[in-house]
């Protein structure tokens, strides 16, 4: 790998580490505001959705070499990134248990 390679791929990782402190900032700002925190989570499903769909499918390597060698780095470095949703079960068990007929109507 040639100095300028590394230059650019140090420069990346600077990048990301401050996208990274710049959303630990918004989720600071957030907290205790669950639509707030809402709104942060969608905005970056929207932004994973734009790099997938527009940039990185641009990409795409168009040679069966470069496809492996593609592979073979989500392989090693952890798989294909993933912005996973909460499951309905998982949200339902913060919701404080549920009031009986007879309480919540009066007897």
């Amino acid at each position: 790998m040639n100095n300028g390679k590394i230059f650019e791929l140090e420069k990346l990782s600077c990048k990301l580490q401050d996208i990274a402190t710049v959303v630990h900032d918004a989720v600071a700002v957030c907290q205790e505001d669950t639509i707030a925190l809402l709104a942060l989570l969608r905005q970056l499903e929207q932004l994973h959705r734009e790099i997938r769909d527009g940039a990185f499918q641009e990409s795409l390597p168009n040679n069966r070499q470069a496809l492996y060698s593609l592979l073979k780095d989500i392989e090693s470095e952890g798989g294909w990134p993933y912005i996973e949703r909460m499951r309905l079960q998982a949200f339902l068990t913060n919701l404080p248990p549920e009031a009986t007929s007879e309480e919540e109507w009066g007897k």
